[in-house]
């Protein structure tokens, strides 16, 4: 982990303990950082391994940045089998189990601060599969791809929902997505973003935009 008594803002190389090996990360930190003064912690998740899906996804680091910008500390990091990230691929399972290490790690390091979890298709699974275990104050999730994964079967985690999916998507079928939000809208947020497709192409800066006016007066509340 970064020598936190010293670290200063900016993106920071380093590594979490899983328990078949090193995770490789990257942690965001915000400016005019003080360990006492941050109110959230966001980890943020990556789509698929086995489709070259990494943490220096775009999608991933706009997210880390918006969370960043808006005074938490962000962290990205590499599933199993990526990068530097040691194991292999492990169906979610492993992969969820991974990323509750890390939010330990980072409770302990910041116990006051909520926990934020975010994803991006495969990764939206991954974080909303351990957002109750980790008692999760906020969840993200982009482009969740349901007709691969029991969205279903999530236990409620209990937080605020923030669904992101483009309307022309051709990996993740928007339909599946809206049907799925439909059959408990109670439990959603969701924002459309018309002609977009699975990548966010020429879309990325209207996300972070959007993100943060959607989360600047949550976190003003904080």
């Amino acid at each position: 982990m970064i020598a936190w008594h010293e670290v200063k803002a900016g993106e920071h190389r380093t590594q979490f303990q899983g328990e078949v090996g090193t995770i490789e990360a990257i942690i965001h930190i915000p400016e005019n950082f003080a360990n006492s003064e941050i109110k959230a912690v966001a980890i943020c998740c990556h789509p698929h391994p086995l489709y070259e899906g990494s943490m220096s996804n775009k999608v991933v680091h706009t997210l880390a940045k918006v969370m960043t910008k808006l005074g938490m500390v962000a962290v990205r990091f590499n599933f199993r089998g990526v990068g530097k990230t040691e194991g292999e691929h492990d169906h979610t399972i492993g992969e969820t189990r991974d990323l509750v290490s890390i939010c330990k790690a980072m409770k302990e390091q910041f116990p006051e601060a909520q926990l934020w979890l975010s994803g991006f298709s495969f990764g939206s699974y991954v974080s909303a599969n351990a957002a109750a275990e980790v008692n999760a104050a906020q969840l993200i999730s982009i482009s969740p791809p349901v007709e691969h994964y029991d969205f279903t079967a999530i236990t409620d985690p209990g937080c605020p929902w923030l669904v992101l999916m483009g309307e022309v998507d051709e990996v993740v079928s928007p339909n599946a997505v809206f049907d799925w939000l439909a059959q408990t809208p109670e439990r959603f947020t969701v924002i459309r973003f018309p002609e977009t497709g699975h990548f966010y192409h020429g879309k990325l800066v209207k996300m972070m935009d959007l993100l943060k006016s959607h989360f600047e007066p949550v976190v003003d509340a904080l």
